[in-house]
């Protein structure tokens, strides 16, 4: 079982300028999934796509294998998937042939090696599930709270409450429609062959596959805010590199 590693994160963003380089901890952003997933045993080899001189100087240091970005796929409307597929090609060109790739994002650094290891495992144990991946539990996010605007510029719910499953018993109790969870970023641990067929992973996050298998975190997501960045300090402080 051949298991590869891969961090993504580009130069430019619009949402929070320099989000990948930032200080938290007292280490830039990119460097807690870089050194998190270094401390997993049964990693054999480590990849980082990415346009950003001061990733790739980090990358050169840790002996990671840089694939660099393509101007096409470092832009603001460019996909996680289509770099994941790019980066899967250049590993077969160079003889790397994972079955499971750990995906990594540089604004994602509220991960830690148990994590990763937890997700692993899951993935060597259980021979039909597609993925692992990093989910935080936020029920105070409940779609049930969720909300769009109307041509009146009335707020409306942003789906049908009739499509809720528990939609006879709806609350305004943030734990009423029982635990949520989110997808956090902190790491996909996929097989690779979801990258081979990204038209048959379920939407928004088709390099998940099917068969999702959820790593409990707590408080996990990745920086695209400045109000964020208190949270993932908070993150990497109490739960870093574990």
């Amino acid at each position: 079982m051949v298991i590869a590693a891969l961090l993504i994160g580009r130069k430019g963003s619009k949402g929070l300028s320099g989000k990948n380089t930032r200080i938290l901890g007292g280490y830039p952003c990119f460097e807690w999934p870089m050194r998190a997933v270094t401390q997993v045993q049964g990693i054999s080899s480590y990849w980082m796509n990415t346009d950003c001189e001061i990733m790739k100087q980090k990358a050169e240091e840790q002996d990671w294998q840089i694939i660099s970005r393509p101007v096409e796929l470092a832009t603001d409307g460019a996909l996680a998937e289509d770099v994941f597929v790019q980066s899967l090609a250049t590993m077969r060109a160079s003889n790397v042939d994972p079955d499971i790739l750990v995906l990594l994002m540089a604004n994602a650094p509220t991960i830690n090696s148990k994590l990763i290891n937890d997700g692993i495992k899951i993935l060597l144990d259980d021979p039909d599930a597609d993925s692992a991946v990093s989910c935080s539990r936020y029920n105070m996010w409940s779609p049930l709270r969720a909300r769009i605007l109307d041509s009146h510029g009335y707020l409306q719910p942003y789906l049908p409450f009739d499509q809720h499953p528990n939609s006879l018993e709806l609350s305004c109790d943030r734990d009423s429609q029982g635990d949520v969870w989110f997808a956090d970023m902190g790491v996909s641990i996929v097989r690779s062959i979801n990258i081979d067929n990204l038209d048959s992973g379920l939407l928004p996050q088709k390099w998940m596959g099917q068969k999702i298998v959820p790593i409990a975190n707590e408080g996990g997501l990745d920086i695209d805010y400045e109000w964020q960045c208190g949270q993932a300090e908070w993150w990497v402080n109490k739960l870093g590199t574990v």
